[in-house]
């Protein structure tokens, strides 16, 4: 059944984004080579993005501070975040402007993290590193073009 002309998109280009995760390669996201991810969406219009993590058990993602609303749900694994632990079900929603010492994988884990915005990692010397879409956009085109040459 096709929508009535009323409900119609104005933009007759919008489509779907699908993303064949499992026919994709994990980027390297760490140096020692216990962190991977797979980018699965990010939208240049809204700063929104999601992608696939894998860490490898002692894992440990540094503090950072939530500038954006962001949900994880944790596909397999347990991971250590602030006093809590996630096991594989569950679902986190981290508020903007969420501070997070140290996250750490328990177990060899694999989760979906949904981001509305961007990241910023710190240390007592101040900002290390800020990860939003255009980072994981020029990550994976790095990536990809490594894997091509």
């Amino acid at each position: 059944m096709s929508a009535p002309d009323h409900m119609k998109p104005i933009n007759p280009e919008l489509i779907d984004t699908l993303v064949k995760a499992s026919e994709s390669d994990w980027i390297p996201n760490d140096a020692e080579g216990k962190a991977f991810m797979k980018v699965l969406f990010t939208g240049e219009e809204s700063g929104h993005w999601a992608a696939l993590f894998r860490w490898s058990k002692g894992f440990v993602a540094g503090p950072h501070k939530h500038l954006s609303a962001a949900h994880t749900y944790v596909l397999k694994g347990r991971l250590q975040v602030r006093d809590g632990i996630l096991e594989a079900g569950d679902y986190l929603y981290e508020r903007n402007g969420m501070i997070h010492e140290s996250t750490t994988a328990l177990e060899d884990s694999e989760y979906i993290f949904i981001c509305d915005g961007p990241l910023v990692f710190f240390d007592e010397n101040g900002i290390q590193a800020y990860l939003g879409w255009e980072e994981l956009e020029r990550m994976k085109a790095g990536f990809e073009a490594s894997n091509a040459a």
